[in-house]
């Protein structure tokens, strides 16, 4: 259940500086759970690709759930509240926002370790990203369930950018592409290099108790 899935993620989340989440393929309020619960515990989260997050259900369905959440406003003045964000990095945020006591210091310091992001923007494209297993959307929903993705709800909505956001995504993944193979061949290089390298037999001792062998 979910304490199963808080425990697992737990032992996969230890506190980094900063953790750099890839929200592709995940699963809109699982996900938000989980970071939620990982701000409050004082972890800072980036949110990337958050256009790409998926909801269960049809698109007509979270259409006509947005169509209703977007009715309601403040009677006397519109400008009031409460309002409705179209783009995906803000409506994932506003998700966590109600997972989070925000009204208090400490959910307003923990809404403040948050960072959401369409697309990934310069100094995520070069960093870590994580997936968190228990937000999957594969390995959560039956694959026979019709699901959707939040871009195309926020486009419905009057979200302009995700031609933009598409654009910079596919000229971002030329580049890491030429990133990775450089990698991988640097890596290559390295190891083939480790293999030629001898060490004599008093070495050989030395790094084999401290656990080199």
């Amino acid at each position: 259940g979910a304490a199963t899935a808080a425990a697992h993620f737990a032992a996969f989340m230890t506190f980094a500086k900063q953790l750099v989440v890839d929200c592709r393929g995940h699963l809109l309020g699982r996900l938000s759970s989980i970071i939620a619960k990982e701000l409050l515990i004082g972890q800072q989260v980036v949110l990337v690709r958050s256009e790409d997050v998926n909801m269960s259900g049809s698109l007509y369905r979270a259409k006509l759930k947005y169509a209703n959440f977007k009715r309601k406003k403040t009677n006397s003045n519109p400008r009031h509240g409460p309002f409705h964000q179209r783009a995906p990095s803000k409506i994932v945020w506003r998700t966590i926002r109600g997972m989070v006591p925000h009204k208090t210091a400490r959910g307003a310091a923990s809404l403040d370790r948050l960072k959401c992001f369409e697309g990934i923007p310069h100094p995520f494209d070069r960093k870590k990203r994580m997936v968190i297993p228990a937000a999957l959307k594969v390995l959560r929903l039956r694959p026979e369930r019709k699901f959707c993705k939040l871009g195309d709800l926020s486009s419905l909505f009057g979200w302009k950018h995700s031609a933009l956001v598409e654009r910079l995504e596919a000229q971002r993944k030329v580049k890491s592409e030429a990133f990775h193979k450089k990698k991988v061949a640097t890596q290559r290089s390295q190891k083939a290099t480790a293999k030629k390298v001898k060490v004599s037999a008093e070495d050989q001792k030395v790094l084999e108790g401290a656990g080199f062998a």
